[in-house]
Parts: C-alpha cells; sequence; structure tokens
C-alpha cells in the first residue's frame, strides 16, 4: 500500500506541476510530499524528477515511470468511484449546464428531486454557450440537437415540438397567415445562433412545387426569452419550442398558427464526461431527469 501511496504522490506532483500544489490536493505538507517522493526514488534506485527551487521536470525514467503510473492511479481511482457508486448515498456538488430557456423546463420538477435527495447541491449555469465539458469540469450538460461528442456520454430526455406564436393583438392588426407562404408579409422574430450570424431556420411543410421559404428579420437575437417578450408585446412572430410556452398559449397571451405545417422535431439529451463513471449523484439525477421530465406538446406527453 505504501508503493501505491507514493506512486500517487509522484503522479500528483508531475500533474500539479510543484510541491506546494501537490500537497495542496493531497491535504499533506510539501515537506511531506518530498520525503515521500525521495523514498519512492529510493525504492525504484532511479532519480525521477529534477528539482530545483523554482520548477521541476522529469528525467527520462520519471517519463516512463508516469507513464505507467499514471494509469495504474487512473485505475484505482475508478475501482474506488465504482464501489462509490455500488455503495454510497447520492451526495455533494453537482455542476450542470443548461441552455438558457433550460430553467422552464428544469425548475418545476426541481422541488421534487430536492425532497429524494437533500445531500445533493445542484450547480446550474444557464448558458446557451457550448462549452466544452472536460476541460470546464462540469459534471453533466444538457443540450438539444445532433450529438457529436464522441468523448461524451449521453441519455436521451425526450423530444419536444416547435410553434409559430404570436399575441392576439398582433393578428387583429396584421391578420392571420393561413399557409407558410403568407409569412413573407408578416413581421417574423428570428433567434440567431451564439457566437455567429446564423438565425435558426422555420422548418415548416411546404406544398409541393412551393417556392422556398423566403423570411425577412423584424427582430433577431441569440436569448430566446427575448424573442418571447416581444411576441407576447405584439412585436411579431416567433418560432419556439412548444414546451416554452405552453403555459401563455393556455392562457391566450400567445397564439399559434401554422400547426398543421409543422415537422420539426427537437430532442434534449444529458451528456457526461466517458472517461467517468456515473457518481451517485450523477446517475439519480440523470434517472430523475430521463422519468420526470416532459417535453411534449399539448397535453404533456412526447
Amino acid at each position: 500500500m505504501d508503493n501505491l501511496n507514493g506512486l500517487q504522490v509522484f503522479v500528483c506532483v508531475v500533474q500539479s506541476g510543484s510541491l506546494v500544489a501537490a500537497g495542496a490536493r493531497l491535504g499533506l505538507s510539501a515537506s511531506a510530499v518530498g520525503k515521500s517522493l525521495a523514498r519512492l526514488e529510493q525504492r525504484l534506485g532511479v532519480r525521477l524528477l529534477n528539482r530545483s527551487t523554482r520548477r521541476i521536470s522529469l528525467t527520462d525514467e520519471g517519463a516512463l515511470f508516469y507513464e505507467r503510473g499514471q494509469r495504474i492511479v487512473e485505475q484505482v481511482q475508478e475501482a474506488e468511484t465504482e464501489l462509490a457508486r455500488i455503495s454510497d448515498t447520492p451526495r455533494g456538488r453537482l455542476r450542470v449546464s443548461l441552455p438558457a430557456i433550460g430553467y422552464r423546463m428544469l425548475l418545476p420538477i426541481l422541488p421534487e428531486f430536492s425532497s429524494r435527495y437533500p445531500d445533493i447541491e445542484l450547480d446550474l449555469d444557464f448558458n446557451d454557450r457550448l462549452i466544452d465539458v472536460i476541460a470546464e469540469g462540469v459534471d453533466a450538460v444538457i443540450r438539444s440537437g445532433a450529438l457529436a461528442d464522441s468523448q461524451l456520454k449521453s441519455r436521451s430526455l425526450g423530444p419536444f415540438g416547435f410553434v409559430l406564436i404570436g399575441a392576439p393583438g398582433y393578428f387583429a392588426r396584421r391578420g392571420t397567415p393561413h399557409t407558410p407562404g403568407d409569412l413573407q408579409h408578416h413581421a417574423c422574430l428570428r433567434y440567431r445562433f451564439p457566437g455567429g450570424t446564423q438565425l435558426q431556420p422555420w422548418r415548416l411543410r411546404l406544398a409541393e412545387g412551393a417556392p422556398p421559404l423566403v423570411l425577412g428579420s423584424a427582430l433577431t437575437s441569440n436569448n430566446l426569452e427575448s424573442l418571447i417578450h416581444a411576441a407576447t408585446q405584439g412585436l411579431g412572430l416567433a418560432y419556439v419550442p412548444e414546451f416554452v410556452v405552453a403555459g401563455a398559449l393556455a392562457e391566450g397571451s400567445l397564439v399559434a398558427v401554422l400547426d398543421d405545417y409543422q415537422e420539426e422535431r427537437g430532442t434534449f439529451s444529458i451528456l457526461w464526461p466517458g472517461s467517468r463513471h456515473l457518481l451517485p449523484k450523477l446517475r439519480v439525477f440523470v434517472d430523475f431527469l430521463s422519468q420526470r421530465l416532459v417535453l411534449g406538446k399539448g397535453t404533456g406527453q412526447p
């Protein structure tokens, strides 16, 4: 066991870049870290690190030992994680990144989750920016659309539909479109994808032989909430996920049009680093969302 402890200290020093930083991660003094390294080098009969007052660097022997040792330490950590997954109670801080509009689908069911798992502290980041899950140390991310990151594991949370919405007052002034072609005479509120100029297409079914749909842009925004608010104020029509405006549609502050021409379906998925086992806190969160998240149209069913 002492051999393994020495190996873990050595790997941590290399990853941290200094004895002090490694000690902070391991809960040891820099002196204790140095003595552990000295015992390891003495036992192996080689120098693993070149150490100076300013920096450390690997010797040739150290580089070879680190390459093998790092894998061993990771395997031990994975084995410990797997045991914790089987026996441990879900607890701790859980960092999750979601789309900015994600609070509308998540917050209604969070009281139930918190009641079930009071020892889990949720740290939620509602942001449309596409983050690097591994580099930024996030436990999981919820995304819609195609999943291209092969380093991540995923589970589908269910499909959702889109609606074209406007305020009753807007339709009283401008009339109601009856076909997608009528939209060229209406004020269109367009969603702009973050970090660029690309606008979200409005995927409506067109009649055979009909010309391509051409839309103007009375207003563009990279924030879906602002478009919904603008539509509610009568500024135009917006194309949004149905679950986001289900309440407004039910109370009549917004009205959906061209439902018969809707053909787009989206899907939300939850993703997490593929190199990690599901910790108890993440496992129960994924299971809970899979069971309780409702994104379907109208009836509340997908």
